[in-house]
């Protein structure tokens, strides 16, 4: 469907819906078409998407054992 700017300006809760519905929608200046409406297609979040990796995760609230300490410390 084409519409003019004018019209879009008055429908333009109609013309998002149609778009929505999988219509083609262009809006017109002077008769020739402009633009396009189209939906975003919405892909969300999903949470748990890295959930394999959670055992990976280091403890740290587990104390450094010495030798690691003394890295973190400058010593060698």
């Amino acid at each position: 469907m084409q519409v003019n700017i004018h019209e879009a300006k008055s429908q333009l809760s109609k013309l998002i819906a149609a778009a929505e519905a999988g219509d083609d929608v262009d809006i017109a200046r002077k008769g020739r078409p402009a633009v396009r409406l189209v939906p975003i297609r919405n892909v969300g979040f999903c949470f748990g998407t890295l959930a394999h990796l959670a055992d990976t995760v280091p403890d740290f609230d587990k104390p450094m054992d010495a030798d690691e300490l003394a890295l973190w410390e400058g010593g060698r």
